[in-house]
Formats: C-alpha cells, sequence, structure tokens
C-alpha cells in the first residue's frame, strides 16, 4: 500500500483524487496539506485520513516516513516547488499539469528526482484510461491507415474567481484544456511537433478574462507532415471531443477527455461505421493505481517529467505563437514511449465523495 500526500485540498483533489485513491485497493491518503485546516478536517474525517498539516509543516512531512508519495495539485506556478522539495525528501511525485510553468524548472523537476533516485509523474490520467489506449491502438494497427490530421474542441464555461484565470499562476484554457488536446496529438502521431501557430480571443465586456485569454485556437505541424488543430475555451458550452483523419479512414472519441464520462469510440473506414463504448472508470483511481504499481515495483512511469516536458514546450510556442501572431519552432527529442493497454486499469467509479 502506498501512502500519498495530498499536496492542496481544492475542487480538483475533492472531486477526483480523494475519491479515487479510495477505489485503487493499493494506494491510501495518509495526509493533507492545505492552508484551509476546517476544510482538511472535514475532508480528513470523511476519507479517514490521519494527518493534516500547514504548508509550513510541509517539509516535516517529508521528512517523516508517514508518506511514500505527494499529489501536488496546486496552482501551476508552484508545482516546481513542492515537486522539488518532495523529491529531494526522497518522496515520489505525482504532479498535476502543466508540469510546470517553465522549461527551466520542468527541467529542474526531472533532475531532483533522478537524482534522489525517485519517480516523476505527470498527472495524465487518460494514459490509463481503455478508450483513449483504444485510439492509439486502432492506429498502430493500421485501422485508418497513416494518421494525417487530428481536429480537437475542449470547452466550458469557467466560474470568475477560479485560479485557472489568474495570469500569475500560469492559468488559461490553452494550459489546462490545450494540454490535453496537445498530449494526444503527440500519442497519435507518435512524434514530437516541430512548429507552432495560434490565435487567441479575449472579449473586452468579459471580467472573467481579464487576465487569460477567453479562447486559443492552435495548429501544430509534426515530421511527417501531419497536422493537429484544436480550440480550447473557458468561454463556451462544454465540448470534449476529438477526430482523426488517416489516408484510408477516421476514427473519433467523444466524449474525449473529461474523466466524468466515458468514452465512446467510432471508427469510419469503406462505408462501414463501428461505434464502441467504454466503460465508465474512475480516472484518478486507475492513474494513481498505475502509479502505485509502477513504485512498487520499481518501474518508470511512462507519463514522466520527460512527457510533462514535451507538452509543456509545445504549450510555450503556442502561447507565443498567440501572441506575436508568428510561427514558433518546438524541439524536443522523440520519445520512446506511449500509452499501452498493459497501462490500463479499470478502477470502478465512485459517487462517494465530500466536496466543500
Amino acid at each position: 500500500m502506498i501512502k500519498y500526500a495530498v499536496v492542496g485540498a481544492g475542487w480538483i483533489s475533492q472531486q477526483a483524487f480523494l475519491p479515487g485513491v479510495a477505489q485503487s485497493e493499493n494506494s491510501k491518503v495518509s495526509a493533507i496539506v492545505t492552508g484551509d485546516r476546517d476544510k482538511a478536517a472535514r475532508l480528513a474525517n470523511f476519507y479517514g485520513v490521519g494527518r493534516i498539516v500547514d504548508y509550513d509543516g510541509y517539509d516535516a512531512l517529508l521528512g517523516s516516513s508517514e508518506i511514500d508519495a505527494v499529489y501536488i495539485a496546486l496552482p501551476n506556478d508552484l508545482h516546481a516547488d513542492h515537486a522539488i522539495r518532495a523529491a529531494r525528501a526522497g518522496k515520489h511525485v505525482l504532479v498535476e499539469k502543466p508540469l510546470a510553468t517553465s522549461e527551466q524548472d520542468a527541467l529542474a523537476m526531472i533532475a531532483a528526482a533522478r537524482e534522489a533516485g525517485v519517480f516523476l509523474m505527470t498527472a495524465y490520467r487518460l494514459h490509463n484510461e481503455p478508450g483513449t489506449v483504444a485510439v492509439l491502438e486502432h492506429i498502430r494497427s493500421g485501422a485508418i491507415g497513416q494518421p494525417l490530421f487530428f481536429q480537437s474542441m475542449f470547452s466550458f464555461q469557467a466560474a470568475a474567481g477560479n485560479h485557472r484565470l489568474k495570469a500569475a499562476s500560469w492559468g488559461g484554457p490553452l494550459q489546462d484544456l490545450g494540454v490535453y488536446c496537445v498530449n494526444a496529438a503527440r500519442h497519435i502521431f507518435a512524434e514530437e511537433p516541430i512548429e507552432a501557430m495560434a490565435m487567441v480571443n479575449r472579449p473586452i465586456d468579459d471580467p472573467r478574462f481579464r487576465e487569460v485569454e477567453a479562447s486559443v485556437a492552435a495548429l501544430l505541424r509534426f515530421p511527417s507532415g501531419g497536422l493537429a488543430q484544436f480550440v480550447a475555451s473557458f468561454g463556451a458550452a462544454p465540448v470534449d471531443t476529438y477526430r482523426v483523419v488517416g489516408t484510408s479512414g477516421d476514427l473519433e472519441l467523444d466524449p474525449g477527455f473529461r474523466f466524468e464520462t466515458a468514452t465512446k469510440l467510432r471508427l469510419r473506414r469503406d462505408g462501414d461505421v463501428r461505434e464502441t463504448q467504454f466503460p465508465q472508470i474512475d480516472h484518478f483511481g486507475a492513474q494513481v493505481k498505475y502509479f502505485s504499481d509502477c513504485i512498487m515495483a520499481g518501474t518508470p512511469p511512462e507519463a514522466d517529467g520527460e512527457e510533462g516536458l514535451a507538452d509543456l514546450r509545445a504549450l510555450v510556442a503556442i502561447e507565443k505563437a498567440g501572441l506575436t501572431g508568428q510561427p514558433q519552432s518546438i524541439t524536443s527529442p522523440p520519445r520512446g514511449r506511449h500509452p499501452t493497454p498493459d497501462m490500463v486499469r479499470l478502477t470502478p467509479a465512485t459517487d462517494r465523495r465530500l466536496v466543500l
């Protein structure tokens, strides 16, 4: 049983991670690190968590034997500091995406984990979800021929006051939603993008978007000629879907990204349409179960720090392209690992959660 500290007890921890760990069978939450002790006490009582720590007590917790790993669900600009401190204390690190706010910080996180001999995993829960992996297996088997272009939309209406609308936290729809699109495209083409173009929209009459864009439209070019196009938005109706068109067929995953709904795959080829409805799993339970399996087996996770860094490089290029109106080059080494069926964990979903 791998013992975790949840660092940051906000919405994603309450809605998804804490309930998911309870479904994992091989993991438990032993501590909650937060600045809101009253909220933490209610969560700890609900989930049977033995210790509550404020941020001043974080290093002491890391120095104890009470935890083996941390899950970092803080605003983006706080990822690097808390991850590096955990790694240096010998704790494994699962950190929400984007991995960091700069390539320099991401590299420091990777180096800290490597030097300490611990695992750093970027929280790509979809790598452990059956529909996502089935898309990649279809493409690898030649079901649509050579993939040529990818198109995606991921959007919802963000609530005013959310930290994801703060520039200081490197918030915005690109970082929060666009990262899913970038990650999907990279594995679909099994390549790293080499160029980015983008346009952004920030409506002047909506106070939510005083600091960040409402919508980002991006285009990525891949070495083989593949093109990936997506729109990510915090100011539109909820949509999450993507489609891949190849030389002899196409496939669509709709829904494709969110954890609240089961994925559904539609494959079209030679006039034939086949649909596959995948089971609703607990994405966060599957993710933590996989990471704990890796820790116990001593096997590095596929979605490691370098995986998060590869997406970060693309995000930074897209952001700059949107700000300047000029194409931006991207340089990342090829990735030898991609999500595979052995990484899927069919962890059952749960309705037992406490959201404060």
